[in-house]
């Protein structure tokens, strides 16, 4: 049984075929592209699960290519990067990326990624769909933050993240506690991490990023969303 499909976007061919292989024998289907053209079109033809994605490549770059799937579709994306820069991970995450791996890297951190980047936090049946908390409007069904009457497309990652912090509102939640609830147990200790993805969500749904109001830091303990929430 197939462990999901997954679509590898890289003009290098050396990279493409280590990957093809580091994931056929752990049990995935792999499809190729060598262009971010071909792998829009093949996006659409296949249905992946997850694409990997180089962020620099000729021609249609990475940042565009995730962005115009994004338009489209909410399938797992982990971009891959080359320079270990606060900068990057933050671009890539804006275009809707939900992971981003660093070359050269390791095959356990691949795969570490890839596992996490599949994985869905399981939303309580009574949980609701969509809930107020002071000016904002979280839509789970629609993937969206809604601000003053703008709203703001989240990535599966984003959406995990902020769902486990408004079922624990008003509690401190550990970094530990957010990196295992939401990437699962492969993580834990990886704080700086976490603290990209928080400030990335900030940029999406807090009046002031730099004085957040809604997602609060608990200085060398975690996150605590704060406010009343109020099903819808």
């Amino acid at each position: 049984m197939s462990a999901g499909r997954i679509i590898v976007v890289d003009d290098q061919p050396k990279i493409r075929r280590f990957m093809r292989t580091t994931l056929v024998a752990e049990g995935y289907e792999v499809d190729e592209a060598k262009t971010g053209e071909d792998a829009l079109e093949s996006i659409r033809e296949l249905h992946p699960d997850l694409v990997v994605l180089d962020m620099n490549m000729p021609g249609m770059g990475g940042l565009a290519v995730c962005r115009a799937i994004r338009k489209d579709s909410d399938v797992a994306i982990i971009m891959l990067t080359v320079r270990n820069s606060e900068e990057d991970k933050v671009a890539a995450l804006d275009a809707g990326a939900d992971d981003f791996v660093t070359k050269p890297f390791s095959t356990p951190e691949l795969m570490a990624r890839i596992r996490a980047a599949l994985r869905r936090v399981p939303s309580a049946q009574s949980s609701p769909k969509k809930i107020r908390a002071g000016e904002i409007v979280i839509d789970f069904d629609e993937r969206t933050v809604s601000r003053e009457s703008v709203s703001t497309h989240l990535t599966p990652k984003e959406l995990d993240l902020l769902r486990y912090l408004t079922q624990h509102a008003n509690q401190v939640v550990s970094h530990r506690e957010l990196l295992q609830a939401v990437w699962g147990p492969d993580y834990g200790d990886q704080v700086d991490y976490l603290r990209v993805f928080v400030k990335n969500l900030r940029k999406k749904m807090e009046p002031n990023p730099e004085r957040p109001q809604y997602i609060t830091t608990e200085p060398w303990v975690g996150y605590r969303f704060k406010g009343s929430v109020e099903s819808l």
